[in-house]
């Protein structure tokens, strides 16, 4: 009987040892905090229907092919976040639209710049996919990363990155999130950057590439500056192999360790994730500031990136422009 009570107490003595020991941190970032509203697959593909004109739950649900559980709950969740607000359009029985709010309307150049990314780099066949027509110069367009101050197109070669004055320390929050790859998918052809909001709708995936965008690409670097669970970040690294967004290459052969390089691929992913950071930086940035400076090196200023028409190279506003959907002849 005493040898158990000693049992129970030491048992209790190693889980007060546990509870008090600190969480890891990691640094703070706009990108992360962004991810926490959004970073998530069923969410984007739930704005992507609202972007595209569809306001109503029904045509959301038609548009994303999501079950209603799942719809409502995002919605909520959108709505809660300030992201969308409710507009009733009958009384008996309530019914509502869902409609963008300032902050929600913040997120169009991200969502223009995963529209790009799929239209380059998505390995399925769409079989519609969206004209953009900007209206202010009448042209048929393609989004683009702009440097506010030189109007060149940016890329992660081009980009500078140094500490801003709101940088410090944050505990990460993962809360457990079923990933979109591991569920039931809508029918591909029916959305406009499914892949897209896959990459984006893993924040474990967001986080692993902000750590090889500031050029930690060592498994040991990335999981100290994350603080994903190691099993985790093997899974996750894989994967972005898997999908070509990553590369591994062999750096010691005894053990035998691998670094992370981008891929072209990975690469053009990195206008995303500067439209997501300014985003972030508006509205989750500390007091003191964004954590993270850029520096465009193609000019030497500090980088204020913007989704600009192609044609004209003026910033691109949602009521300025216009889409249809257009039969793809390769699908």
């Amino acid at each position: 009987m005493s040898v158990g009570k000693a049992l129970t107490i030491a048992d209790m003595i190693a889980e007060s040892s546990r509870a008090e020991k600190p969480r890891p941190m990691i640094r703070t970032c706009s990108i992360w905090r962004a991810l926490e509203v959004v970073g998530d697959t069923p969410t984007l593909l739930i704005l992507e229907a609202i972007w595209f004109g569809q306001r109503r739950f029904d045509s959301i649900r038609k548009n994303s092919g999501l079950q209603k559980a799942l719809i409502s709950n995002r919605l909520k969740r959108l709505t809660e976040a300030g992201l969308l607000r409710k507009q009733a359009y009958t009384d008996s029985p309530p019914r509502f639209n869902y409609v963008l709010t300032d902050k929600g309307l913040g997120l169009y150049w991200t969502s223009l710049m995963l529209l790009r990314w799929e239209k380059r780099w998505a390995t399925g066949k769409k079989a519609v996919e969206p004209r953009l027509t900007h209206k202010t110069c009448g042209h048929v367009m393609t989004p683009e990363p702009l440097c506010g101050h030189c109007k060149e197109v940016i890329s992660a070669r081009d980009v500078l990155w140094e500490e801003g004055p709101g940088v410090g320390l944050m505990a990460p929050i993962y809360s457990r999130r079923r990933q979109r790859r591991d569920a039931d998918q809508p029918a591909r052809e029916s959305l406009l950057f499914t892949e897209a909001a896959e990459l984006m709708g893993d924040r474990w995936a967001g986080l692993i590439l902000r750590s090889i965008f500031t050029h930690l690409r060592k498994f040991d670097e990335i999981l100290k500056d994350t603080a994903i669970a190691s099993n985790i970040l093997s899974d996750r690294l894989g994967w972005l192999v898997e999908t070509g967004i990553l590369t591994p290459r062999i750096y010691q052969t005894n053990p035998e360790r691998f670094e992370y390089l981008l891929t072209e691929k990975g690469l053009d992913y990195y206008p995303v994730l500067v439209m997501l950071q300014k985003w972030g930086d508006t509205y989750y940035a500390s007091p003191e500031g964004a954590p993270v400076i850029l520096r465009h090196k193609l000019c030497g200023h500090p980088l204020d990136a913007y989704t600009g028409c192609s044609e004209c190279k003026e910033p691109l506003m949602p009521q300025d422009v216009s889409y249809e959907l257009v039969e793809n002849s390769d699908a």
